[in-house]
């Protein structure tokens, strides 16, 4: 098959990404907005944002891993168009999603009791507890709008979420300017402000998503059926089964970088903040990767309900040549940048120069994290969850995390050895993940 032939596949695979990829801009840019505000407010501030946010990450993501899972189940059978079918995942995934949600979220609360036992400098840790408890309270509506969020992926309705996304985001960034430096009467709260600003935004939410979702006609008769569907326990092990090893395969990845950050606290508190610095700017660009993954789920999933194993090949193959293109061309810019970027963040010259080096490693595992992303999520349209889950654990945690405590702490070669790990487990990853892939399709 040639390039020119991919074309209208790359066409299909944006108009369903582009819209995730602006959401999951719009998610990850509240982090970085409060990491950029926080920032010219202190280090300290900035090192307290990036131990909370990296803890907190934790339990976000895996409830959002677990919401993920409806969006191949539903993509499935709505290709099909088994619209009972549908309904009942829906309803059966919403209950599944809010006692996940519950869980998580007492686990996150309670772990704040021991932040003080993480290593983490003093005035640190003063600063970091109450913004992680408003972060953790953040959580409960954050979920709710996945959940809804995730099914309409699954039916292929990719905009209304972004638009949604973007309206929060744009609020944080207002309220952020407001209660972080006490503008215009507001009381000057600092990082609690920030905290605050994300609360808020994320309330805004599914308190926009779901009246809309309830009145759209598209999907009147899905949620009738879900309003008088039974909660079924071969479907909430289903839905369960799905998603559960989606958020810990998440988790697994994400943690790297948590335990990453927590070494980098060991190091310095410099360290900490750049570590925050060069992580804020490589997960802006890797959410344009999980947007692409996300549309790429959705194809996969319908080719699959319409027994397309073609279609399948070569929509996976046009997600792989985008993201590569994309990867590429910012780890050149991450390159070329590397000592003006980490301006937009802090103006502690010690904080820069870590950062600047950081970045260059950045370069390098910019393209395995966006092939891995894409190996995932073909794999997870394909309801493949359980050996990519185990296949992550040996990538981040067997190899990945031994080789940043190696370089980083034993060898001492600082937050440059730290991140030199990031990019063992990520390489190792996207090779995993390759060969399951290919026991699916039978690449040649």
């Amino acid at each position: 098959m040639r390039l020119s032939d991919y074309i209208p596949l790359y066409k299909k695979s944006l108009h369903l990404a582009f819209p995730v990829i602006l959401s999951q801009i719009g998610q990850v840019t509240v982090s970085l907005v409060d990491n950029m505000m926080v920032g010219h407010v202190g280090t300290v501030e900035l090192a307290a944002a990036a131990f909370s946010i990296n803890i907190f990450h934790i339990g976000m993501l895996l409830g959002i891993g677990i919401t993920m899972g409806l969006t191949p189940l539903v993509g499935h059978v709505y290709s099909q168009k088994k619209e009972q079918q549908v309904g009942e995942y829906l309803k059966n995934g919403l209950f599944v999603h809010g006692v996940a949600t519950l869980v998580i979220g007492v686990i996150m609360a309670f772990i704040s009791l021991f932040l003080n036992r993480m290593g983490q400098p003093e005035e640190v840790v003063k600063q970091a507890v109450p913004y992680y408890l408003l972060l953790v309270t953040s959580l409960f509506p954050m979920l709710l709008f996945y959940s809804f969020k995730q099914f309409l992926e699954g039916v292929g309705n990719t905009k209304i979420a972004m638009y949604i996304t973007l309206t929060s985001n744009l609020v944080n960034i207002i309220l952020n300017y407001l209660l972080i430096y006490g503008k215009f009467g507001f009381p000057e709260w600092g990082l609690n402000g920030a905290g605050i600003a994300t609360l808020i935004s994320r309330i805004i939410m599914p308190v926009m998503l779901i009246p809309f979702v309830l009145k759209n006609k598209q999907y009147k008769r899905e949620f009738r059926i879900a309003y008088h569907a039974r909660i079924q326990l071969k479907l909430l092990k289903e839905v369960f089964a799905v998603g559960f090893p989606i958020g810990l395969q998440i988790i697994v990845e994400v943690s790297t970088f948590s335990f990453g950050a927590i070494m980098m606290g060991w190091i310095s508190k410099e360290a900490l903040a750049a570590h925050q610095v060069a992580i804020g700017l490589a997960s802006f660009t890797y959410m344009i990767s999980l947007g692409l993954g996300a549309g790429t789920t959705i194809l996969v999933s319908h080719s699959r309900g319409f027994d397309d194993p073609l279609k399948m090949r070569r929509s996976i193959y046009a997600s792989f040549h985008l993201v590569v293109l994309f990867m590429s061309v910012m780890g050149v810019l991450f390159v070329l940048l590397r000592h003006q970027l980490p301006f937009l963040f802090t103006e502690d010259p010690e904080v820069i120069l870590i950062a600047a080096n950081l970045l260059i490693v950045a370069a390098l595992f910019q393209i395995f994290d966006g092939i891995q992303v894409i190996l995932l999520a073909s794999l997870r349209g394909l309801s493949d969850v359980k050996h990519p889950m185990f296949m992550a654990f040996i990538s981040y945690m067997v190899l990945g995390l031994p080789i940043s405590y190696l370089f980083g702490i034993v060898l001492g070669f600082g937050a440059i050895g730290v991140w030199i790990g990031f990019l063992s487990g990520l390489a190792f990853a996207a090779l995993l993940f390759s060969f399951r892939l290919k026991k699916h399709l039978h690449f040649k």
